[in-house]
């Protein structure tokens, strides 16, 4: 199959060529470190390491030196779920002092060490068994002394260097976006439905309109672990816009204090772009002093009244698209209204029909930078969610077969 066997001459480095140096923390800091180096880091998520150089040995079973292993990953929703615990909220900072061990998801797998030589497929392979991102190694570019030199100059948040070598992510979005550029070779497959295709899947989180947030805690983890988003839906299960983590990670830690006080749809609000309206600012610190939560509203305070926008969120995604999709008075969506785009700026979701094609699936997801897509019927309710995954797996099973049935 000539798709198969050109494909399956890729390596892991030829996807990994222009990508920037991994930062990393020790395993040994606390969480304070990570948020200090989180904000004053362009990257959305930090790599931790667990690294014993005692050791005499080394053993590349995963990729790489046993002596020094990423670990796992953290991100702002990691710091901002955690400070949602009663405890936390009471004292902030004291939960600041605790280590970053405590942050780190206890899914297994989701971080693998793989080698520049590993093929695309095995890259594949690792992602359908549950990795999030590959850590591969990459070419050193400077020499042991000046690297020196250029880390005792800069922050405690360093690019990651171990054993003369630094690293790099590959993530599920990296792959997709690879197949992406290769797509004509999976012929017809592309243009086939997600619904044909069986990547719809229903097994997703949801969140009534008029619920708590802090209800959802539990299910933003769960959804940050499997790079998916919860949904917020009204009483007759409309998709009205979602919970990301991806928005989530572009905040500041004080939306714990959003979380703990407000409704699922008033957080959406509070996490738009457009920064929360005063009258749900009002509201949060109303109910944190109600609360007594004195804790986490100094810090609210301090943060938000030291920040231009009072949502302190970045700007990171300014290079979205414009949204060109509206809600109507009820709710509903429009008929007349593009299934490709979000509904409204950054809190709400990205929607596709059932009958939409894999690529243009795919497109949409590189577009907005989000590694899933909500299936929605005509009148706006939820059929279910497709995510990188479950493409890839379609992808997988074609480079098996030298025919598609």
């Amino acid at each position: 199959m000539a798709a198969a066997s050109g494909l399956l001459a890729y390596e892991v480095a030829d996807l990994c060529l222009g990508k920037p140096a991994l930062k990393s923390l020790s395993v040994s800091a606390t969480i304070a470190d990570a948020l200090s180096a989180l904000k004053s880091s362009d990257d959305n998520c930090i790599s931790v390491w667990s690294c014993d150089h005692t050791k005499k040995t080394s053993n590349f079973a995963n990729g790489g030196d046993d002596s020094c292993v990423c670990i796992g990953k953290l991100c702002m929703v990691d710091i901002i779920c955690y400070l949602c615990r009663e405890d936390n909220l009471e004292s902030p900072r004291s939960a600041l002092k605790s280590p970053v061990s405590a942050l780190l998801s206890t899914v297994p797998g989701q971080v693998r060490h793989v080698e520049p030589s590993s093929s695309l497929v095995e890259a594949i392979d690792l992602i359908l068994q549950g990795a999030q991102n590959l850590v591969v190694p990459i070419k050193t570019r400077f020499t042991s002394s000046s690297k020196r030199k250029f880390l005792q100059k800069s922050s405690s948040i360093t690019p990651t260097i171990h054993n003369g070598r630094e690293f790099c992510w590959l993530t599920q979005e990296d792959v997709i976006r690879f197949l992406l550029n290769s797509i004509g070779l999976f012929s017809p497959i592309p243009t086939l439905s997600v619904e044909r295709l069986g990547l719809i899947t229903t097994d997703f989180s949801s969140i009534p309109y008029h619920s708590r947030a802090s209800s959802a805690t539990g299910a933003i983890l769960d959804s940050l672990n499997n790079q998916t988003s919860v949904a917020v839906v009204d009483d007759e299960g409309i998709l009205v816009g979602e919970i990301s983590p991806f928005t989530l990670a572009c905040c500041d830690e004080t939306v714990a204090a959003a979380i703990a006080t407000l409704t699922a749809g008033d957080l959406m609000s509070y996490i738009d772009c457009g920064g929360p309206p005063e009258d749900i600012f009002r509201a949060v610190t109303e109910r944190l002093k109600q609360r007594n939560l004195m804790g986490i509203l100094e810090e609210f305070m301090t943060d938000t009244s030291s920040s231009d926008s009072s949502s302190s969120l970045s700007s990171s995604d300014e290079d979205l698209p414009s949204p060109n999709t509206t809600l109507i008075s009820s709710g509903r969506y429009s008929r007349s209204s593009s299934y490709s785009a979000r509904i409204v700026r950054r809190a709400e979701a990205i929607v596709c029909h059932p009958g939409s094609s894999l690529v243009a699936v795919m497109m949409q997801a590189i577009a907005h930078r989000v590694s899933y897509v909500w299936v929605i019927e005509e009148d706006g309710s939820v059929v279910g969610i497709v995510t990188f995954p479950n493409i890839l797996q379609v992808f997988r099973e074609y480079l098996d077969s030298s025919t598609w049935v």
